[in-house]
């Protein structure tokens, strides 16, 4: 069989939706090319010669642009069997079915691939495999070989220098169920981990590739402390110089508290939370399991074990006020956070994919979510202030902008700030300037993004 992968986006990291479905395949004896397709362009010939074509969709643009590939896919090859798998795939299953895709993958989809292609190489009819597998796999180390250098992909950016950054999971799925998050309906509150010694010998090919920095992609590195301390400890022992960052809930920072002098002494240069707001009543809606109270004391505890917090939001919502947005931007200027949060997060507007937990018919959320725009992938709400929707587009002008001649996120800041108090109808004061100035906080050269 000759099976083609194809990565839309992600997040500016090498494509580990890639990388571990072509390890699983080459385990199982089939042979396959990939291509990411945010920095390079659609190989024709090899989607004419495809009898397997696959898209990886882990995150909504990845979905939006493989959508669009698919048609391009069957527009080149009619016969061929299109696969779409990742997290997004299951949540839009019969839309990726109306682009001529033909079997959705998601959760634990790997061993269900190659189910798939060994079925249809055996001359099969071709089947149709449950949209979502949650069972145990046997993780064979990412397969590289083939994927683009780091040096085409994001770097972190630490003390006036560049560092190539390499991607690795040491878990998926995640045990919480934040309602707007799109792995709780795909995962259920259920999390995986990957053996610790696939995780090291992944580690080992990327720092052979180059990589002093690493991130881990797991939605949440606490969801098993144990497991993923000692692959970090094992990560510094073998690696010293190697750095790292992580994602970790606000609720797990405080409980594992313990924990956070020694993920620094360990080389963890920032940790990614997502507070999303500082409104408890939206923290309610979005069962987030944090309060503002709880952010402030996150802060001030990784702020003490000597790590960068790295928070990130999603600023509207049909239930923010202008007043919650004043709270929030003066919080960024007043715990001197500009240059730890990417300009986009403070555009970021509440997306609602099919299967969302806000949708669910007992949540009075669901009535403010309007209808699914099925060009969109996601249910089209409108504020019933419709300044706090031009204040979204303006705010997404600038950080667009921003992006584009690459400006840092604090020098940014201050045009948000401004925007956000005189659309509540006040002159913001001035910031309190530091005492001396101070080099930019560390962070990864791609914003991020969903």
């Amino acid at each position: 069989m000759r099976v083609a992968l194809l990565s839309c986006y992600e997040l500016g990291h090498q494509p580990h939706g890639l990388a571990m479905p072509l390890a699983f395949l080459e385990r199982a004896g089939h042979k396959a090319s990939a291509q990411d397709l945010a920095l390079e362009p659609l190989d024709e010939d090899v989607i004419r010669a495809a009898d397997v074509v696959g898209i990886s969709v882990p995150m909504h643009t990845a979905l939006r642009i493989g959508a669009r590939v698919a048609v391009r896919v069957r527009e080149l090859n009619p016969r061929v069997h299109l696969c779409c798998f990742g997290l997004y795939a299951p949540l839009n299953a019969a839309y990726l079915r109306s682009c001529g895709v033909d079997s959705v993958l998601g959760g634990e989809h790997e061993a269900a691939l190659v189910e798939l292609i060994d079925r249809l190489a055996a001359g099969e009819r071709a089947p149709r495999p449950s949209p979502v597998t949650l069972s145990r796999l046997d993780f064979p180390p990412p397969r590289r070989t083939g994927l683009l250098p780091l040096r085409r992909y994001a770097r972190l950016l630490r003390d006036g220098r560049e560092h190539l950054a390499g991607y690795t999971e040491a878990s998926r799925g995640c045990l919480h169920l934040c309602r707007h998050c799109p792995i709780p309906p795909v995962y259920g509150g259920r999390f995986f981990v990957v053996a610790a010694a696939t995780v090291l010998a992944d580690l080992a090919a990327l720092v052979e590739l180059g990589a002093t920095h690493i991130t881990f992609g797991d939605p949440d590195f606490f969801n098993g402390p144990g497991h993923g301390l000692a692959i970090v400890r094992e990560l510094h022992r073998r690696w010293p110089q190697v750095t790292f960052d992580v994602t970790i809930k606000i609720s797990h920072l405080l409980r594992r508290r313990d924990h956070l002098p020694e993920l620094a002494a360990l080389g963890c240069v920032f940790v990614v939370s997502a507070v999303e707001s500082l409104d408890d009543g939206v923290l309610a809606r979005l069962d987030k399991g944090h309060t503002r109270a709880d952010i402030d004391e996150a802060l001030a505890l990784t702020r003490a074990a000597g790590l960068v917090l790295r928070p990130t939001f999603v600023p509207f919502t049909p239930w923010t006020t202008i007043e919650q947005l004043v709270d929030l931007v003066d919080f960024i200027d007043r715990e001197d956070l500009a240059g730890c949060v990417d300009p986009v997060q403070l555009s970021v507007r509440l997306l609602v994919p099919p299967g969302s937990l806000l949708l669910a018919p007992d949540r009075p959320e669901r009535a403010d979510l309007g209808e699914l725009d099925p060009g969109a992938l996601s249910h089209r709400w409108t504020h019933p202030d419709p300044g706090v929707d031009r204040l979204q587009l303006a705010i997404a002008a600038i950080a667009a902008a921003a992006a584009e001649d690459g400006r840092p996120a604090a020098l940014v800041f201050p045009a948000i700030r401004e925007l956000v108090h005189r659309a509540s109808g006040r002159v913001p004061s001035a910031s309190p300037k530091p005492l001396a100035p101070r080099p930019p906080p560390p962070r990864l050269s791609e914003s991020w993004f969903c």
